[in-house]
């Protein structure tokens, strides 16, 4: 069952819009970075006020 439209991989191309500007990319993956952070941070604090709650202090 092969429904892919694609038949050949010849003159396939890639586009890679930051490759070159290092910069860019370290201002990506720091907002990743951030991103993860935060989101952990979150978690801790949510599941720290929920204990609480739980525990009645």
């Amino acid at each position: 069952m092969n429904t892919s439209p694609i038949t050949t991989w010849e003159g396939a191309t890639a586009y890679f819009t930051f490759a070159d500007s290092p910069a860019m990319l370290a201002i990506i993956l720091v907002l990743a970075v951030a991103a993860c952070l935060y989101a952990i941070g979150s978690m801790v604090s949510h599941e720290n006020a929920a204990s609480k709650k739980l525990n009645g202090k």
